[in-house]
């Protein structure tokens, strides 16, 4: 938690949550009066909007202008963050808030780095979210990684399902991917009406190559993102 606390007090972004004090000198009472103390604790700015879990588990997929949207935010914010030369590391819907106007907090550092984040070893994230390199043991770059999760969430923005259950040579849908059987892939999840703009992006994000996912700028830059207006309130 402490490296947690370091990362946070480092960081000030409008889309990334706000560190507003901390102590180890945390106390708990438990139902049976049993008390511990000395607890280390974090206190952080309160955003009224809620997880963006649950967002879309109440609206459902919000659809190609909703991704473009948040996936516009994510940018910033990624662009901010490695550039101060940390990596999160378990970007997921669950680690992200959102306020009344839609804009979002990316919160949870407890998996985030500074150290060698171009060379990292440690298995970090969550399951459905981290791209296969972790998952095989393998050294990994931390930029790259948190592209593949920013993928995952844009695409359960977009079609309001995951993409796959886990980033595996032997999962059914990432292999669909992996062997380019790209139009089973889009008729299992509903995706057959996506533009090719968004299947293109999509679909280089999730490479399994690391090297092979875009670079923010890349993303910035993708006709996807450039070729339409973004407007919540048309979603």
């Amino acid at each position: 938690m402490e490296q947690e606390i370091q990362i946070l007090q480092g960081l000030n972004h409008q889309n990334i949550i706000k560190i507003l004090g901390y102590g180890s000198d945390g106390q708990v009472v438990k139902p049976s009066g049993r008390e511990i103390k000395n607890l280390v604790y974090i206190i952080l700015e309160y955003v009224n909007g809620g997880l963006l879990f649950d967002v879309c588990q109440t609206m459902g997929g919000m659809g190609e202008t909703g991704g473009r949207f948040f996936l516009s935010q994510m940018i910033t914010v990624l662009e901010y963050m490695h550039g101060k030369g940390v990596v999160h590391r378990d970007l997921k819907l669950e680690n992200i808030l959102v306020d009344e106007f839609m804009n979002i907090k990316v919160a949870d550092f407890g998996f985030a780095t500074f150290k060698k984040i171009h060379n990292l070893k440690s298995y970090r994230g969550t399951m459905t979210y981290m791209a296969p390199e972790i998952k095989e043991n393998k050294v990994y770059d931390g930029k790259q990684i948190d592209v593949f999760s920013t993928g995952v969430i844009l695409f359960i923005i977009v079609q309001g399902i995951f993409p796959f259950k886990e980033a595996k040579k032997d999962e059914f849908f990432y292999k669909l991917l992996l062997s380019g059987d790209l139009d089973t892939y889009w008729k299992k999840t509903g995706g057959q009406s996506l533009s090719p703009e968004f299947k293109d992006l999509i679909l280089k994000m999730f490479s399994y190559d690391g090297k092979q996912r875009p670079t923010l700028e890349e993303l910035k830059n993708h006709p996807w993102m450039t070729n339409v207006k973004v407007d919540m309130k048309s979603v």
